[in-house]
């Protein structure tokens, strides 16, 4: 079918590629968030825009550098992951299209900043290096969230896996909840409930008796990973063992709470880009 004479021929859809032969870069295939298109009328709409993060969890990781202000949005959780040392794919983390001095207006940064103080306008490379270097960002309501998440999956972890030494039965939720609020445990919206469970424990020893079923486990991580994997799984349990093999890997004994095997197993797996091993050693009280 002919189009009419004298309109422009609509231009083709481009899959999306980090860059092309003139260095530009196309998002095309990534659908961002309605209120970070390039529409201006909805980038006005602060409101807009955060009921958007925060229904899907997402955030702003903003870094100054050079007199300036760059933000990107994220997926809070992820970038916090990436940021506590886990191997995360950038990929699966940036939100947002573009990189901006303020992304809540919408106001993008300009591609010579970006080559002036990052060396580059790659977006998931200049991303990166926010989210490392530079702060996550949350709205009040967001925080709130996060914080009802993480406090629900602390109290459900430990009604699975803790029980009253005194009658060996398992600790109700709720009892559980109140026992947190009665010791004013600080709930962290980033950091991994893996890491916070053994916070709890401590916290809740004062005022709610319970023990835990521990479970010893041997993990082997290939060298390139060791020293990373060591700062991660030094935080989830304790250190029994831990050495280093002929071939560099560490070699190392933890001990954990039973039910956070599965978590170590896919701790090691995210750490070691599935080269680490991991095998229950034991199981008990």
């Amino acid at each position: 079918m002919e189009r009419e004479a004298g309109r422009p021929a609509r231009p083709r859809r481009r899959a999306w590629s980090s860059t092309t032969s003139s260095g530009a870069h196309f998002w095309e295939a990534i659908a961002a968030p309605r209120c970070l298109r390039d529409k201006p009328q909805a980038l006005r709409r602060t409101r807009a825009f955060s009921a958007t993060m925060s229904s899907k969890r997402f955030g702003i990781a903003r870094l100054a550098k050079g007199g300036k202000r760059f933000e990107v949005v994220v997926d809070v959780d992820k970038a916090w992951r990436l940021k506590s040392g886990e191997q995360l794919n950038v990929r699966e983390i940036v939100e947002s299209p573009h990189i901006y001095y303020d992304a809540r207006k919408g106001l993008k940064a300009s591609p010579e900043d970006l080559r002036a103080l990052f060396g580059t306008e790659d977006v998931l490379k200049i991303a990166e290096v926010i989210i490392r270097q530079g702060e996550l960002q949350l709205t009040a309501e967001q925080r709130r969230e996060l914080i009802e998440m993480k406090k629900r999956q602390i109290v459900e972890f430990l009604s699975r896996n803790a029980v009253d030494p005194r009658t060996g039965t398992p600790h109700p939720p709720k009892r559980i909840e109140m026992a947190l609020e009665e010791v004013g445990f600080p709930v962290d919206p980033f950091k991994p409930v893996e890491v916070q469970v053994q916070e709890a424990i401590k916290a809740l020893s004062r005022v709610l008796p319970m023990k835990i079923a521990r479970a010893l486990v041997g993990v082997r991580v290939p060298p390139q990973y060791a020293g990373r994997a060591y700062g991660a799984l030094s935080k989830v349990g304790r250190v029994v063992r831990s050495e280093y093999a002929s071939d560099g890997s560490w070699v190392a004994e933890l001990e954990i709470p039973a039910g956070m095997v599965e978590a170590v197993i896919q701790q090691v797996n995210s750490l070691s880009k599935g080269e680490g091993e991991v095998k229950v050693l034991k199981l008990g009280e």
